[in-house]
């Protein structure tokens, strides 16, 4: 990766189990022979990239991790899913990518190198095109493209994640809703089998990987926050239970076992923009992810411009006045189911 330049184990622990630090460092070569083996097409078309297909007609089924760099639960979870699974290669019953987004990140135990990785999946980047998240995520679309170019009509991404501060739903997801509604409807009932408490319907691209695969390769894609920020090797696998189940349900082609569970409902009401350094939020950072806002009350201004909820109640989610200038600095959302 470009602008990695951190040694391949210089910020992991030293003691980890060998199917996790295998895939914090992007290391396929156990998981691949095994594929390999059984019969199934294996490559590895970039680095931190691997992907598995099988003969015939099979759903398509992206998972990314890593893609911020301290965010190291879902890299335990699938890790463990995909080397017990390795072992019995032929029950896989997808077409799989699987990324390791931001390694150099993931290595130097950091968010990212430069900048999020996850704003880099549009074209207009900015002053942010020479960094190394840029060069990153122009690996990732190109081998994201060259996956669903051959792809047939089912086609999924789900970017696997976990959250800065605590949250009135410790899990959610966000989803795109230019998805159609037949892969949409699917894809949220497989989030509520996965134990997702919450679901944001999202009108507009902030640049985030998911929402790319969406709107240009037709999949069902969703970023998904599953718990809190943990230390690669010490995270509570418990929280990612149901998760971890849905998922490997989903790669063996097997019913949902958590199938009925319903997760709510929310559109989005705003985005809130940092226009320029003079921005300040009307709350702390530290604010938990969906508190609550009456309408009237003051978000957050910015120079003369200044945001107020609009709507009877508004939740805020991810609220950060750190971002760069131009980025967005929180999310307000209504709920409607």
């Amino acid at each position: 990766m470009a602008g990695d330049r951190t040694p391949a184990s210089a910020a992991l622990p030293a003691l980890l189990p060998e199917p996790v630090r295998a895939l914090a460092q992007a290391d396929f070569g156990a998981v691949a022979q095994r594929f390999s083996a059984a019969g199934f097409a294996v490559a590895q078309p970039a680095d931190g990239v691997l992907t598995i297909k099988g003969s015939g007609e099979r759903p398509a089924l992206l998972i990314s991790v890593g893609v911020h760099g301290d965010e190291t639960g879902p890299i335990e979870m699938v890790a463990y899913l995909l080397d017990a699974l390795s072992r019995e290669a032929g029950k896989l019953a997808v077409n799989l990518m699987l990324c390791v987004g931001n390694i150099g990140a993931i290595r130097a135990g950091k968010r990212f190198i430069d900048a999020d990785l996850n704003r880099m999946f549009r074209t207009e980047r900015g002053t942010l095109a020479g960094t190394a998240e840029a060069t990153r995520a122009d690996q990732l679309i190109a081998a994201t493209t060259d996956f669903f170019g051959d792809a047939g009509p089912e086609r999924w991404h789900l970017d696997l994640h976990t959250a800065i501060r605590p949250s009135v739903y410790p899990t959610f997801a966000i989803v795109p809703e230019l998805i159609a509604e037949q892969p949409r409807r699917t894809l949220i009932a497989w989030l509520g089998a996965a134990g997702i408490g919450a679901v944001i319907m999202n009108p507009a691209s902030v640049g985030t990987y998911s929402y790319y695969s969406a709107e240009h390769h037709g999949a069902a894609g969703t970023t998904v926050e599953l718990g809190r920020i943990g230390t690669l090797g010490q995270n509570d696998l418990a929280q990612f239970a149901d998760a971890s189940q849905a998922l490997d349900d989903l790669l063996r082609g097997a019913t949902n076992s958590g199938a009925g569970r319903q997760p709510h409902i929310f559109n989005t009401a705003r985005q809130i923009i940092k226009l320029s350094d003079q921005f300040r939020m009307a709350f702390g950072k530290e604010t938990h992810n969906f508190t609550a806002m009456q309408q009237g009350q003051e978000i957050a201004r910015d120079g003369d411009t200044v945001y107020t909820v609009q709507h009877p109640e508004e939740l805020v989610v991810f609220p950060n006045p750190d971002v760069r200038v131009g980025l967005r600095a929180g999310l307000m959302v209504v709920r409607v189911a």
